[in-house]
């Protein structure tokens, strides 16, 4: 599988504190790929090497072959929108359109007024008087505008109201339908990962604890519970990622490949929720050893996915 972002133990420090450390990632072409993580995690310092606008202190980063920081063509390439998707207040609607088309040779003037016109913008507003959503759908038109291959989304939707984030993922749903961009979108917002993206990204203490198919992910990984029993005695390819128990009962989540034969188990599915708050709370120490696509282990922690 292609990749359009590829990391090697990159990291990034401000003095004697490291924002992100020993970070090794994937992540695949022609996908729509959700990057969650909790507060610290490194994620936004991780997008913010991926478009070059932070240089790494340690490691590599490759994006679509070449380091981001490579020159004009290869920042023609990726569309970014940061947190907060920051836009100019004291410019219009329309000088921004012209702003994008000064500075992008690869600029599609005909989809960005087209845009602006189906979200009702009034090309003479400034931008400092649009609501949150229309800003952020504002910024999204400038970076797709510029007919990236790569589109960056930095939790561009955290502070919007229900209604306005729902627009603005079925904006870019219908933007990935029509022009074949590969998307990493950063986002706390599990539900909305879960609307928008088949590809998934666990990172935590800059290491990604798990990646892959959402389908696939949700296809291994049960919610078993059953009497109180060691999980040491489970079969060797059922990994345990969250286990509880009370006086009498067990509870686990487990990662396999197999079907679950033992009779005295519950099983059920889990969901997107389920399994990415599982492997958040339950990262593995750093000295553990990495483990590989389609490994196993016997801890009750799973290994890193590197």
């Amino acid at each position: 599988m292609t990749q359009v972002i590829s990391t090697h133990e990159v990291g990034k420090r401000y003095g004697h504190k490291w924002a992100l450390r020993d970070c090794t990632l994937s992540v695949p072409e022609g996908k729509v790929v959700g990057l969650v993580g909790p507060n610290g995690a490194g994620k936004s310092t991780l997008l913010h090497l991926a478009v070059g606008l932070l240089t790494p202190s340690a490691g590599t980063i490759d994006v679509l072959g070449a380091s981001p920081t490579e020159g004009s063509k290869q920042l023609s390439k990726v569309g970014f929108v940061a947190q907060d998707a920051p836009v100019y207040a004291g410019l219009s609607v329309a000088q921004h359109l012209r702003m994008g088309a000064y500075l992008n040779a690869t600029w599609d003037h005909r989809f960005a007024e087209s845009r602006v016109g189906q979200l009702d913008l009034d090309p003479r507003q400034r931008a400092g008087s649009l609501s949150g959503g229309q800003r952020a759908q504002l910024a999204l038109t400038i970076a797709v505008a510029k007919r990236p291959e790569l589109l960056i989304l930095d939790e561009p939707v955290a502070s919007m109201d229900p209604l306005a984030r729902r627009e603005f993922l079925q904006s870019l749903m219908e933007i990935v339908a029509h022009g074949g961009v590969s998307v990493l979108l950063s986002s706390h917002l599990i539900g909305d990962l879960e609307r928008v993206c088949d590809y998934l990204i666990i990172l935590a203490r800059s290491r990604v604890q798990l990646a892959g198919e959402v389908t696939d992910l949700l296809a291994t990984h049960w919610r078993l519970s059953g009497p109180r029993r060691d999980p040491s005695s489970l079969a060797a390819d059922q990994v345990v990622i969250e286990e509880s128990h009370t006086d009498k009962q067990t509870t686990l989540l487990v990662r396999t490949e197999q079907a679950v034969l033992d009779p005295t188990w519950t099983i059920k599915p889990v969901t997107l929720d389920d399994l990415v708050l599982a492997y958040l709370s339950n990262p593995p120490r750093p000295e553990r050893p990495a483990l590989g696509a389609g490994q196993s282990s016997r801890r009750p922690d799973l290994g890193v996915v590197r």
